[in-house]
């Protein structure tokens, strides 16, 4: 038999080796073609006498597969909601169909009577992990990566992953594996007792043939009369120890907000109290419960489809060739300068890393030194690799070795005259044709631009710290920014791994303004006299990953200050609430710089002691009684006062996709994930419920919450942003 995205090969020993390759894509992904596919392959070595058994395997190197298509999911998704409100049933039982289409294909292939090998070469994620589960031997090369990351886009593992891993491995461990959805090293796996060797590279394919020339049963153990389960029956002393803990577990992880990790627990908690064709039907049961929910279709659209294509350079001018990056130049090695540098070196990029001193450009290059060193006692850098990205990072003062630069980027401080004062250097020596980049947080672009003498080339980098680990990069474009600085600013962040979202000038772009409003609306909290703990939880409550006092702490008090001062300077003492400005000079005054200075809105005692809430901030203002406080209002101020000046962003055109406002406001300042983003928390609940909402706030806590003129319009519309602001079209207008 031939097939479009297989191969299938037997050798004189009888083992069939099937080859994952699919045509015209750099990695294999689940379509409905590959799954017919793989159908009929089973059909094949189970009714071939010669086949003994099968191993499967990717012909993409360094990847098995990537998980389910994109296509496939949104297709799915806008088929349901638009059929449900013709014939509601019909549209349930479609989904649900389709839904446990993988989880059945991988029964039946466990069950087929003959033994499959899965030889991972790589990244194997999904329903590609769930297939292995379901194979009767797993082996992975030494590099390989896999998991099941459904929980962080909104699902859960639908194709048998809630089942048989709960079977595979203690209860509790599998809970953890299972609601954090994290990427697990081929050595990590192996210790979980999800695969059963770990082999060089090289030998991956031998390494599965040798395995079931060996032996092995055709027959899963949960399928035996004599399967124990790990952790003991549910209604046992052994079960009765773990699933009080579940609870803890599942609140800690979640605050209740994730639909999908309740459903992961109940298909645990059920799954393991029935046989395994019982509990898939569970499991798919739930699966199509929660594929019906506003966060699964938020979060897939944003997390899964809007993440991968801005990152694949949806915003990018399609007319301008690929700028073949060599070599960078950073001026400024502090926390920021020298984070650019280190994931700059990363990506393969000689880079120049400037400062005033050659000691604090040596102690910007021992950032990325250390950096390494971590990596490498973690055993997620090879010596060898470390060192290569070192020798790529040049140290000095001497601005010279910016003239072979394709690409400068400042960052000094938030200062507008030492910013001017290094445009100036740095345009001296800087080939015509190369781009400058500011990493500024809030000054405008435009006015930056004016130091430059081509503003063409002159464009923003804004990074989000800690470089090394934060995902989002904010491309800022000035009034007379140019194609080619957008293409090559785009083509940086590609190669530095990041997604950019890319936004027009304005003071404080898209990011800062959203988490200027959270840490604004917190300063009114305290105003007000809501115990700090109370304003802290409330923003984790409502989704956030870090409340925005401890936030406001890392981010460091005087550079709330320095933001406050220039933006009095530059748009009039009105600007700033001075009741804020009072608290943020007080902090400062006393020393309370943040986490830098030991003392901020926290505490920050020698470690191992915890950060706890400075006791001085119940005295600066009257404290209301908690139980006269709605704990509820509270997480809806957060979330609302984001969601509405992401709203302005977009009326006022310094965003145009709404894509990137929702995944700026995850990946900049994560922004509650389960939503979808700011702009998709507004869309979930309708733009009618959501301006009735921001009338409630305002008629509570005042014109801050009133809902601008465009929200209005849409409301009475019946519109949503992503119908009027169509993605589509906005990656049209950029190119």
């Amino acid at each position: 038999m031939t097939y479009e995205n297989f191969t299938v090969e037997t050798d004189a020993d009888g083992i069939a080796l099937v080859t994952w390759d699919m045509p015209g894509r750099s990695m294999n992904v689940f379509t409905d073609e590959a799954m017919t596919e793989m159908d009929r392959i089973i059909d094949q070595v189970v009714a071939d006498a010669a086949i003994t058994g099968a191993v499967v395997t990717s012909g993409k190197k360094g990847s098995f597969t990537g998980g389910a298509d994109l296509k496939t999911i949104s297709a799915m998704f806008e088929n349901f909601h638009a059929e449900i409100d013709q014939n509601r049933e019909a549209a349930i039982a479609t989904l649900f169909d389709k839904a446990g289409r993988m989880s059945w294909l991988w029964r039946k292939l466990e069950t087929c009577g003959k033994p499959f090998v899965l030889a991972i070469n790589g990244t194997c994620m999904g329903g590609g992990f769930e297939m292995a589960l379901a194979s009767h031997g797993r082996i992975a090369a030494r590099s390989a990566k896999m998991g099941l990351p459904e929980v962080k886009v909104g699902i859960l593992p639908g194709a048998g992953g809630t089942q048989r891993v709960p079977r595979m491995m203690d209860t509790q461990g599998a809970l953890q594996m299972l609601m954090k959805g994290a990427t697990l090293s081929a050595d990590e796996a192996l210790k979980m007792g999800l695969i059963d060797a770990v082999v060089d590279d090289a030998e991956l394919v031998d390494a599965a043939r040798a395995m079931l020339k060996k032996g092995v049963s055709p027959v899963k153990p949960w399928d035996e009369d004599r399967f124990k389960l790990p952790s003991g029956p549910v209604y046992s002393p052994a079960g009765a120890k773990v699933w009080p803990a579940v609870a803890s577990l599942y609140r800690k992880e979640t605050n209740d907000n994730y639909p999908s990790a309740k459903a992961i627990v109940k298909c645990v908690y059920e799954g393991l109290l029935l046989p395994m064709d019982t509990a898939l039907k569970v499991e798919q049961r739930y699966f199509t419960e929660v594929l019906r929910s506003t966060e699964a279709r938020m979060m897939i659209r944003s997390l899964f489809v809007s993440s991968q294509a801005l990152a694949k350079g949806a915003r990018r001018p399609k007319d301008i060739a690929p700028s073949e990056l060599k070599k960078i130049g950073v001026v400024g090695a502090g926390f920021m300068g020298a984070g650019i540098a280190y994931v700059a070196a990363m990506g393969g990029l000689e880079v120049v890393l400037i400062d005033q001193e050659q000691a604090a450009a040596d102690k910007g290059k021992a950032h990325s030194q250390k950096l390494v060193e971590g990596a490498v006692a973690k055993g997620r850098m090879a010596q060898a690799k470390g060192e290569a990205l070192l020798s790529r990072i040049t140290a000095t003062t001497d601005y010279g070795h910016l003239a072979d630069a394709q690409l400068v980027i400042e960052a000094v401080f938030e200062d507008r005259d030492v910013k001017a004062e290094v445009t100036r250097k740095v345009a001296e020596v800087l080939p015509a044709d190369a781009i400058y980049a500011s990493n500024t947080s809030t000054i405008p672009i435009t006015s930056l631009a004016e130091t430059f003498p081509d503003q063409g080339r002159f464009i923003g980098i804004h990074f989000f710290s800690p470089v090394d680990r934060m995902q989002l990069t904010e491309v800022i474009l000035g009034a007379n920014t140019g194609d080619k600085a957008l293409a090559v600013a785009l083509d940086f962040v590609r190669v530095i791994k990041k997604t950019p979202i890319v936004v027009n000038d304005s003071r404080g772009f898209f990011a800062n303004r959203c988490v200027l409003r959270y840490m604004n609306e917190a300063y009114d909290m305290l105003v007000e006299g809501v115990p700090p703990a109370m304003i802290e939880n409330a923003a984790k409550f409502a989704g956030m990953p870090v409340g925005p006092l401890a936030l406001n702490d890392e981010t460091a008090v005087d550079l709330s200050q320095k933001i406050m001062k220039a933006t009095m300077r530059d748009m009039g003492e009105d600007a700033v609430d001075p009741r804020h400005f009072k608290l943020i000079e007080t902090m400062v005054g006393d020393g309370r710089l943040g986490r830098k200075a030991g003392k901020g809105f926290y505490d920050y005692p020698e470690k191992p002691a915890k950060k706890k809430l400075w006791p001085g901030l119940k005295e600066m203002f009257d404290q209301k009684d908690p139980d006269g406080i709605d704990f509820e209002e509270l997480k809806q101020r957060f979330l609302v006062t984001m969601a509405l000046e992401a709203a302005r962003t977009m009326a006022e055109g310094v965003v145009v996709d709404p894509r990137e406002a929702d995944i700026g406001s995850i990946f900049g300042f994560g922004f509650a994930p389960y939503t979808g983003g700011t702009i998709s928390y507004i869309d979930g609940m309708g733009v009618k419920t959501f301006v009735a909402l921001c009338e409630k706030l305002e008629a509570r806590f005042g014109e801050r919450f009133a809902p601008i003129p465009l929200l209005r319009e849409m409301a009475e519309k019946g519109e949503t942003f992503y119908q009027r602001f169509d993605p589509a079209g906005a990656s049209a207008r950029a190119a």
